[in-house]
């Protein structure tokens, strides 16, 4: 029997590891693409370490083009990606706690629609979301890349309805009795046991806008207000000559932000994930 246990353990942690080296590969082959010479990169070996490593590579990508230097790319990035974010965490927090909590007329029905709305492809809705934005002479501007984050985003909405089923109602009515309106119920009692809903929400909302290029290569033109996304893809010229190890190097750059926000959060995102309540 031990033997059976030992041999399952060996096979279990062999198989993790390699699905593991296999995952994280083409990661690591971009970091050590952003220290190679495009000759290096366009041989398509499938070796980590360069042959010579080029160190200006990330000089030459931060150096951005068109006078704009990558820091604005980066700071235009992070400025809308906050933004929305923020804004998804207070939308939907709200709106999942109406569903949820307050009995109204209409809840089944704005509850069915909501669900409907995430079986629906992003594709159909983004010619005439361009067009109204376009006809409120918001095109070009950030605007349409916040404002939508701001009515609340099904998907979370959905998750933090689930989380709150597990908060008990009986803190919701000794809340009222002692004279507490429904605003003060959410903000005080609520909105805090939400909190490993909530940076779930942060973290995945955190990274889908990060790394979001369809919506900034809409509704953005000047290239002082590109995105990181959309800056990188710039690094590829088809007229012209593709600096690859500055691309990789911007790529690796871009990195950061998603992994510092998931290195500091992680355990709450496991914890509203894998929870959908009070722990007792």
């Amino acid at each position: 029997m031990r033997e059976k246990k030992l041999a399952r353990k060996i096979t279990y942690h062999t198989f993790v590891i390699l699905f593991g080296i296999v995952m994280i590969y083409p990661v690591l082959w971009m970091i050590s693409g952003s220290f190679k010479d495009n000759a290096d990169i366009l041989r398509g070996t499938l070796s980590l370490i360069p042959t010579k490593a080029k160190l200006d590579n990330y000089a030459n990508g931060w150096r951005g083009f068109g006078g704009t230097t990558f820091a604005t790319f980066f700071k235009n990035s992070l400025l809308i990606t906050t933004i929305a974010t923020f804004g998804t965490v207070l939308s939907s927090s709200l709106v999942a706690y109406s569903l949820s909590r307050i009995r109204f007329r209409g809840r089944k029905l704005w509850f069915t629609c909501m669900i409907a709305t995430m079986m629906l492809p992003s594709q159909v809705i983004i010619i005439p979301q361009y067009l109204i934005y376009y006809r409120l002479g918001l095109v070009p501007g950030y605007v349409p890349l916040i404002l939508p984050y701001f009515c609340g985003q099904p998907f979370f909405i959905y998750q933090m309805m689930q989380f709150m089923q597990g908060i008990p109602r009986e803190l919701d009515e000794a809340a009222k009795i002692d004279g507490c309106s429904k605003y003060r119920i959410y903000s005080t009692i609520i909105l805090p046991l939400l909190k490993p809903s909530i940076v779930t929400t942060v973290i995945i909302q955190f990274y889908w806008k990060w790394d979001d290029y369809m919506g900034p290569l809409l509704y953005l033109s000047r290239p002082a207000s590109y995105t990181a996304s959309i800056a990188i893809k710039l690094f590829a010229d088809s007229a012209s000559v593709t600096d690859y190890g500055a691309m990789f190097a911007m790529s690796t750059l871009s990195l950061v932000p998603v992994f510092l926000i998931f290195l500091f959060f992680n355990r709450y995102l496991v914890e509203g994930i894998g929870t959908s309540g009070l722990k007792g």
